[in-house]
């Protein structure tokens, strides 16, 4: 399989989950508003409808291979912000049993590190670059690389 086709795969792999939350988001923001206003950000449900767009619009720019790097760059500063802001901290929800409790903190540590790792690939593709198959690559954009 050519180095190419393995970097758009791997591009629909990424895209995949943003495209997927984007849409859940602005289709039904709530749940995503309740996680920002106990985070004690303002605005909850305004910023999970710019969340959800943000998402959607950049994990389809990365589909497509589209202003790749950016997108790349953009998202992997948003699983790190998402990551440390609303997976970083033990789970205690009253009148939970205690190991209730311990099973979501242990979930949400898994999302932490989910959060890091797909950041992590989103690196390498903005350092590497979306391959031929690419929107970025018809169009003529430097440092399409794969």
């Amino acid at each position: 399989m050519s180095q190419n086709v393995i970097v758009l795969i791997g591009r629909i792999l990424l895209s995949i989950i943003f495209i997927m939350s984007g849409f859940g988001k602005l289709a039904d923001p709530a749940a995503t508003a309740g996680m920002i206003t106990n985070a004690g950000w303002p605005a909850a449900t305004a910023l999970a409808y710019l969340a959800g767009l943000f998402e959607l619009i950049a994990g389809i720019a990365v589909l497509v291979g589209f202003q790749t790097r950016i997108a790349s760059y953009l998202l992997a500063a948003f699983c790190l912000v998402t990551a440390f802001v609303f997976h970083s901290g033990a789970i205690n929800i009253p009148d939970f049993p205690p190991a209730a409790n311990g099973l979501l903190t242990v979930f949400n540590q898994i999302m932490m590190m989910k959060n890091i790792t797909i950041a992590g690939a989103f690196v390498v593709l903005a350092g590497f670059g979306p391959g031929t198959l690419s929107v970025d690559a018809r169009l003529g954009n430097s440092l399409v690389t794969a």
